[in-house]
């Protein structure tokens, strides 16, 4: 069969879901020879065993959404039997996950488990009471098993570092994680291993940081002793409501993590960005001053605590210490 006719009728029988099992595209009229054939020739990628999904969707995902499909494609291929901990119950939670690795978490209490095989899934045994457990559900109706919200981002917390784990944490926060819980489930599990992390994390954890970079940004301030900034302070300006990543406003400075989402989710870039260089123009001048943090300087602390304090110095009335200390 040639490659073009295999590809239309990939996409004219594909089922309405990102992941297809082996079962559902047979029930679309996927013949096996034809599925096969899909994969040979690149159209379709095989992400386990039974689970496929088309390539020109795979291409135009990010890293975390293809590590997501890659936990839909465990459940696929398993039958949906195995219990979703760790990072994989962050991602079906929602979560942001900030470079965790493709590894498919589970959890089980017996000594083997065939749902947990595999060179791509990391096995987990610990003990799971039924109110750590929760249920999501796919889009056809069918129960995904994980644990609450709340036990997810501590059993990150055991093993992540701290601000891969605060990434998850912070945005569990925003989703209605409640704190009191978190600190009631890990006083009384009887997980003692990575106790210590986890109780650290509680404590730096802010879910007015509204993205990855955001709660990166908090973090290193926090590390290079700076702490007088409050995140996420609305300031008015002539040109409308400036909401602010980071302020210090008896400083008059302000810090902005300049990720892209602001500027692309809700209106065309161009009009955001005009708005936004608008707003940021009349703080100028009315005193205000703008630290930019982008991506890249998160992975160089040295050279953005280098900048950072020479930005501070020229205005004086910030809290700050050398780094490091």
């Amino acid at each position: 069969m040639k490659s073009s006719k295999i590809r239309d009728l990939v996409e004219q029988r594909w089922p309405q879901y990102p992941v297809a099992s082996a079962g559902q595209l047979g029930g679309a009229g996927l013949e096996s020879r034809v599925v096969g054939a899909a994969v040979q020739q690149g159209i379709l990628l095989r992400l386990r065993r039974g689970a496929y999904v088309r390539r020109t969707y795979w291409n135009t995902l990010k890293p975390w959404d293809q590590d997501r499909l890659l936990v839909i494609a465990h459940y696929e291929s398993t039958g949906g039997s195995a219990r979703y901990t760790h990072v994989s119950a962050a991602m079906l939670h929602g979560c942001d996950v900030w470079d965790a690795g493709p590894l498919v978490h589970v959890t089980t209490q017996y000594s083997n488990s065939r749902t947990s095989a595999g060179k791509d899934v990391r096995t987990h045994r610990l003990p799971l009471p039924d109110n750590d457990l929760a249920s999501l559900w796919t889009p056809d109706g069918r129960e995904i098993q994980t644990t609450t919200i709340e036990r997810t981002v501590l059993d990150c917390a055991r093993i992540l570092p701290v601000d891969k784990a605060a990434v998850i944490g912070d945005h569990a926060l925003r989703k209605g994680a409640s704190m009191d819980t978190m600190w009631q489930l890990l006083a009384e599990s009887p997980v003692k291993r990575g106790s210590r992390r986890a109780s650290d994390l509680l404590n730096v954890l802010d879910g007015r940081s509204e993205s990855a970079g955001e709660t990166r940004t908090r973090l290193l301030l926090s590390l290079f002793g700076v702490n007088t900034f409050t995140p996420q302070v609305e300031i008015q300006t002539a040109e409308g409501l400036f909401r602010a990543d980071f302020a210090d406003t008896a400083a008059r400075v302000i810090i902005e993590f300049d990720g892209t989402a602001k500027y692309v989710d809700y209106k065309p870039t161009e009009a955001v960005l005009i708005a936004e260089r608008l707003r940021e123009t009349s703080l100028m001048e009315t005193g205000w001053r703008v630290f930019r943090v982008r991506w890249k300087h998160l992975d160089r602390p040295t050279e953005l605590h280098r900048r950072l304090m020479a930005f501070l110095g020229r205005h004086p009335g910030t809290q700050k210490r050398p780094w490091p200390a």
